[in-house]
């Protein structure tokens, strides 16, 4: 008898290795005084590999693509705790992230190299109307990054909520010799899990799904905005005890997307 999707991916878990996002929230966890214990959705067990309840696991859906951009995230205290942090979803998808937890004084010495890695041209994702340096702004990046040549892009993203971000911003003197993208995207934020007062206020991984179209990398941003679709789906029917549809639109139009990445990289090998 065949599995269901839900144990198939449960089964998938153990066998994920790591990502950055998740190497940070087991450091964070080390160094806590007291359990961390998330404000609604659900109680009890969690897949350590998606943070949903295991009837509910995402681990085999996991969409992980090679793209020209990397990126960075820098998160606050609690960030890398919270189940409905949409940074892990970016750290899923995106091979090149990186995840430090955010100092005000001390920038950390991983971060570091990564920002003196001459293959990236770091920017720092934040609204011009925080920007007081003339110049400093931007809202595409450079020619080289867009055409794949050269430096390609790392976006830095501060992870947080909004008042959080902003502190973030101002407080961060290691970043301000730093380009800052700012993006004007025309659509209104989907996300339901956290909600801003401003509808022009997007969750982490919107950010990220922007930039990666910025950078032309299309496929990849599509698969980010998907599968944040999917994992919202999965975290508020895991809420309300309701089972999810693993066969909705958001579904297959995840799997369509894979099987194009794959015969994408198949294609690759046999030109190269």
């Amino acid at each position: 008898m065949s599995s269901s999707p839900s144990s198939a991916a449960a089964s998938t878990a153990g066998a994920i290795v790591p990502h950055a996002v998740s190497r940070l929230r087991a450091e964070r966890l080390q160094r806590s005084t007291r359990p961390f214990l998330a404000r609604g959705g659900p109680k009890g067990e969690r897949c350590e590999g998606c943070r949903l309840r295991p009837s509910h696991c995402l681990c085999a859906l996991r969409p992980t693509q090679a793209t020209t951009a990397g990126m960075c995230l820098l998160m606050h205290d609690a960030e890398p705790l919270k189940p409905s942090n949409t940074g892990w979803l970016i750290a899923d998808v995106v091979a090149q992230t990186w995840a430090f937890g955010w100092s005000r004084t001390e920038m950390d010495a991983g971060l570091e190299a990564v920002l003196a890695d001459p293959q990236w041209q770091p920017y720092v994702v934040f609204p011009q109307e925080f920007v007081h340096e003339p110049g400093r702004a931007v809202q595409q990046l450079a020619p080289s990054a867009q055409q794949g040549r050269d430096r390609r892009p790392l976006f830095i993203l501060l992870d947080a909520t909004w008042p959080e971000a902003r502190k973030m911003f101002r407080k961060s003197p290691y970043l301000d010799r730093l380009p800052v993208l700012s993006l004007h995207p025309e659509q209104i934020s989907r996300y339901q899990l956290r909600r801003s007062r401003r509808d022009d206020h997007f969750c982490t991984a919107e950010v990220a799904a922007l930039c990666l179209d910025l950078a032309g990398d299309q496929r990849a941003a599509q698969t980010l905005e998907t599968y944040l679709d999917i994992y919202t789906h999965h975290y508020l029917q895991a809420k309300h005890q309701l089972p999810p549809d693993w066969h909705s639109a958001a579904h297959q139009q995840l799997q369509r997307l894979q099987k194009r990445a794959v015969t994408a990289l198949s294609l690759s090998y046999k030109t190269s």
